[in-house]
């Protein structure tokens, strides 16, 4: 990686990482809030106005919008998560100022007419029936519900039928201007990219924005809790959730290098156990997320109904055994998937974006290859271990859909 970092004069941060032989650019605004800072009778505001600014900015409406980048060849896209907001594409090379005209469009300038948002509105519903239609999809939402419970990081992305149903295009406008400020963006770029040129096009595009504070993102802990839905699907579906560290704590890797062995893939403890061993669980897995100040380590599970109590049951003794006998080989094994994926990601122009974004949100400046793969490679089997049973404090969060398993919270 030779990436560098920069910072305009109003806090707008700048990273730029060239791809030697590449032909194409990958360019994002990456912004440092999400749905967790919303306001809780807009619950869904931050992913509406991710919708809403693809309805026209600029000079153009939506057709015009797509048009311009498809023209190109390239694609436009962005995503809203519980901490971040993202806008980003990809396209040639010659057409870099083109996508960056387009991002910079649609945060500074979107249309926002009261017509496009309650046609939206109505979109939105749609894709939240089709989550409460989905129960894997479902399960995950009632986690953090049960995890975070009563908090902004509790409440689902998506927003509530209610809570869209009050929200305005003065909303969406005060969300864009309040919150969308220069000292929590990150314009992130790599590929087939001059340093030089994609520094001026933000100063160009970004440097006259004015900054502010924006509404300070409050705290968030691990409380913990139960979420039974007991609509009846195919399967019962749920989550087991533990209490996870925040991004920036130096015991993450060996956090994350012991979820891997206990469930990141097929050759894990999880999977060997309750699928090919037991035969409990259709899916099952392990996963880790974490944010600035907090995080959720859950394993997650597809079972048969009248077998969910017994595969929960089941995954708990893996967990504890896992804490008191994980070996060398299974450690080795999870950074080896580990590491293959981090130089697979940062293979591609979007995963260097990626990466230089979640480096400079996490610990304020981008973390080189080296790095990255020394803290991976230096975990040992005590502090994987460690880590693992550090999981295990007495805090649960415990989320189905299809079983009741308040027998084993």
């Amino acid at each position: 990686m030779s990436a560098a970092m920069h910072r305009l004069a109003n806090g707008l941060t700048v990273a730029v990482d060239p791809i030697a032989g590449a032909e194409s650019v990958a360019l994002g605004v990456y912004a440092m809030v999400g749905s967790r800072s919303e306001p809780e009778n807009c619950s869904g505001l931050a992913h509406l106005v991710e919708h809403m600014v693809f309805k026209g900015a600029g000079g153009r409406n939506t057709r015009e919008l797509a048009e311009a980048i498809e023209d190109v060849g390239g694609y436009m896209n962005a995503w809203t998560s519980r901490d971040q907001t993202t806008f980003h594409g990809r396209v040639l090379a010659r057409d870099t100022a083109l996508l960056a005209e387009l991002l910079a469009d649609l945060i500074r300038a979107p249309h926002m007419s009261d017509e496009h948002v309650e046609r939206e509105k109505d979109v939105i519903l749609s894709e939240l029936g089709e989550t409460i239609d989905s129960p894997e999809d479902l399960v995950n939402d009632h986690l953090f519900e049960a995890a975070f419970m009563n908090q902004p990081l509790g409440r689902s992305i998506l927003g509530r039928e209610e809570s869209l149903e009050r929200i305005g295009r003065e909303d969406c406008v005060a969300w864009m201007t309040g919150e969308l400020v220069p000292s929590r963006l990150i314009l992130s770029a790599s590929g087939k990219v001059d340093p030089d040129e994609v520094l001026k096009l933000a100063e160009r595009l970004f440097g006259d924005m004015a900054d502010k504070a924006g509404t300070p993102i409050g705290s968030a802990e691990f409380t913990g809790g139960l979420r039974n839905d007991r609509r009846e699907f195919e399967q019962a579906h749920w989550c087991l959730g533990l209490p996870g560290l925040a991004a920036s704590d130096p015991r993450m890797p060996a956090l994350a290098v012991f979820v891997q062995a206990l469930g990141g893939g097929t050759s894990s403890r999880l999977f060997q156990e309750l699928r090919e061993e037991r035969g409990l669980a259709y899916s099952i897995g392990a996963w880790n997320q974490a944010f600035a100040d907090t995080g959720v380590v859950a394993i997650g599970c597809a079972a048969d109904r009248n077998r969910a109590v017994e595969s929960m049951n089941s995954a708990r003794e893996v967990l504890a055994d896992t804490i008191e006998t994980l070996t060398h080989v299974e450690v080795r094994r999870a950074q080896a998937q580990m590491e293959a994926g981090v130089l697979m990601a940062l293979e591609t122009p979007q995963g260097r974006a990626d990466q230089m974004a979640r480096s400079i949100e996490v610990f304020g400046r981008i973390l080189t290859l080296d790095e990255l793969l020394a803290d991976l490679r230096n975990v040992d089997i005590g502090a994987a271990r460690a880590a693992g049973a550090a999981l295990v404090d007495g805090r649960t969060a415990i989320a189905s859909v299809g079983a009741r398993l308040a027998a084993v919270a």
